[in-house]
């Protein structure tokens, strides 16, 4: 069969080693990860290679595994199961483009190297003119882009042969169809998919789309494809006039290199090599004409005879591929809008970080100048305590820009956290200590209730040490303002979870029912002017890194508890050397 099998394993896989899985729904979404030759872990608990942070994935859910070039998605037992497009699998080969669902979330499953570079396209296509290639081609059928392909009525006493070919244009329509819908598939990918199934349907030993530049205007191979097993390395000759007619006319052409009155006249070129047959069609979108689809076959002199003569494309094949050019072109339209519109939030989203972290830095920049005023006005009165409270003031500032920016590190990069075994009550403790002077300085009341005997447990200290920070800072800023200023904070440990946490309390004016549920969205923040936005998703984003999750209840002048929870890891973290996040 020409062109790839699709919705089977039978990918020639033998060269590729490596794939990606996109997360394109549920917490993670937008993260990507590379998977190695190594086979690797997927679920909730610490110890997977790819952790995903959804309560109703299970602790160990799948593993993926390399086999023999193939990669193999198995369900580990799952309590939720384990789906590829859809359905559950026990164990399943997968395949470029294939969607992977366990609980609530999503992945795209990608094989590297998968997308034809159009670069690649450029070397095996050959734009042809002159007396070499036209002299011998002539336009033996068109088709306008209206024109449907012929489908018979589903009658038991029609021909088998015309039944048979009506199943397969409606199939290849549909998959085209399907094909084009996948929002997360690149253009690339999605135009090789489309000419693999061109290729199939037609029978033609390659193909080629030549999409225009929306910059020149002028027409570039995107994506070749070849008969599948043929280990035919010559570049495809595509004719210019041929091409230019097509996009002229804004019709598909059926075209050959044999004369009628020389078919079989002997010596003559037809009986020594066969002939060579070529479709040319429009991909005629709503708007514009985007480009061209170009397949071709040589049928060998041998077979000429034994048909009679008879071409192997058909009227009702160039039809059919006048409605691929089409199915392409609207897909190429909703890939560029798409592009565009990805394109412009992201430069609204850049523009917006911008202006808050600018905000941001000014206001702490001029507390720096406000505490180097002071030191230069103390020193030159010879004033020690002028000059201790604006080195005081400095001070503060540099903790603030210091803490801001780390907080900007740990939300954008993507990693495993560093599980070892440690004491969180020891964890809790240190950032107590750290906040001492804090509370003094608001003269608010300041307890730590460490529960005895916290199971052994791995976590990362240092990011549950900064999440744990970002919350007690922002209860003692919430208590500032107050007459009853008050902060608590205590471990706990859940038997029946398996579970511990750290819950932060205070006394502050409390948060409306309305904003606690944005309040974790990063740049959100209810301290107005002095709020980053930025600390609370960090701290979420670090206890989901441990498979746990962060509560906040509160009620406008009641105060608010922000409970940090998540599982028991009885085993370190393992190095995952052949992952990386991109």
């Amino acid at each position: 069969m020409p062109g790839w099998v699709f919705g089977s394993a039978a990918h020639e896989l033998s060269t590729v080693s490596r794939a990606t899985l996109l997360v394109i729904q549920g917490i993670d979404q937008g993260v990507r990860f590379e998977v190695g030759a190594a086979g690797i872990g997927l679920g909730r608990g610490a110890q997977n290679t790819i952790r995903i942070h959804d309560t109703e994935v299970s602790r160990t859910h799948a593993r993926l595994q390399p086999i023999d070039g193939r990669f193999v998605l198995e369900d580990l037992k799952s309590s939720n199961g384990t789906y590829v497009n859809g359905q559950a699998i026990g164990s399943r080969d997968l395949t470029d483009g294939d969607q992977i669902q366990i609980g609530r979330t999503v992945m795209l499953f990608s094989l590297a190297g998968r997308a034809q570079d159009p670069q690649q396209a450029a070397e095996r296509v050959e734009m042809r003119g002159g007396a070499e290639l036209e002299d011998r081609a002539q336009i033996v059928g068109e088709a306008g882009p209206h024109e449907a392909p012929a489908l018979v009525a589903l009658d038991p006493a029609a021909d088998p042969a015309a039944l048979s070919q009506n199943v397969a244009n409606l199939q290849v329509l549909y998959r085209i169809s399907e094909e084009a819908v996948r929002p997360t598939m690149s253009i690339d990918q999605l135009l090789s998919r489309i000419l693999e199934l061109a290729i199939e349907v037609a029978g033609a030993d390659r193909g080629c789309m030549l999409l225009r530049n929306p910059a020149t205007g002028e027409l570039e191979p995107q994506a070749f494809r070849h008969r599948r097993r043929t280990e035919d390395v010559s570049r495809m000759p595509v004719s210019r006039s041929i091409v230019d007619y097509v996009l002229q006319n804004r019709q598909g052409v059926r075209t050959t290199d044999a004369r009628s009155d020389t078919r079989f006249a002997p010596g003559q070129s037809i009986f020594q090599a066969g002939i060579r047959e070529a479709i040319c069609v429009p991909m005629q979108g709503r708007y514009e004409l985007t480009g061209v689809i170009y397949i071709d076959i040589t049928t060998p002199p041998e077979r000429v005879i034994l048909q009679g003569g008879a071409g192997k494309f058909t009227e009702d094949l160039l039809r059919l591929m006048v409605a691929v050019g089409r199915q392409s072109a609207l897909a190429v339209e909703d890939h560029r809008y798409r592009q565009a519109l990805v394109k412009a939030e992201r430069l609204a989203a850049v523009g917006q970080t911008i202006t808050i972290l600018s905000h941001h830095i000014k206001n702490i920049l001029q507390g720096v100048r406000g505490g180097s005023y002071l030191i230069d006005m103390g020193l030159k009165d010879h004033n020690e305590d002028l000059v201790q409270k604006g080195w005081s003031i400095v001070e503060k500032n540099q903790g603030r820009i210091y803490h801001l920016v780390m907080d900007m590190l740990t939300f954008s990069k993507e990693r495993q956290p560093v599980l070892k075994r440690a004491d969180l009550n020891e964890t809790v403790a240190e950032v107590c200590d750290l906040l001492q002077g804090r509370a003094r300085e608001l003269n608010a009341a300041f307890e730590f209730k460490p529960t005895p005997d916290l199971p052994a447990t791995a976590f990362d200290t240092e990011g549950i040490h900064r999440a744990i920070l970002n919350i007690l800072t922002n209860a003692f800023d919430a208590v500032e303002e107050g007459e009853l200023r008050r902060v608590t904070v205590e471990t706990g440990f859940d038997p029946a979870a398996r579970a511990v946490s750290v819950v932060v309390a205070d006394t502050g004016p409390g948060i409306r029912a309305d904003k606690l549920a944005q309040i974790f969205n990063i740049f959100e923040s209810t301290k107005g002017a002095r709020g980053t936005g930025i600390g609370l998703a960090v701290s979420r984003k670090i206890i989901r890194e441990h498979g746990g999750e962060i509560h906040a209840a509160s009620e406008p002048g009641r105060g608010a508890v922000f409970t940090l929870e998540w599982p028991v890891i009885d085993e370190e973290q393992p190095s995952h050397d052949d992952q990386t996040l991109a």
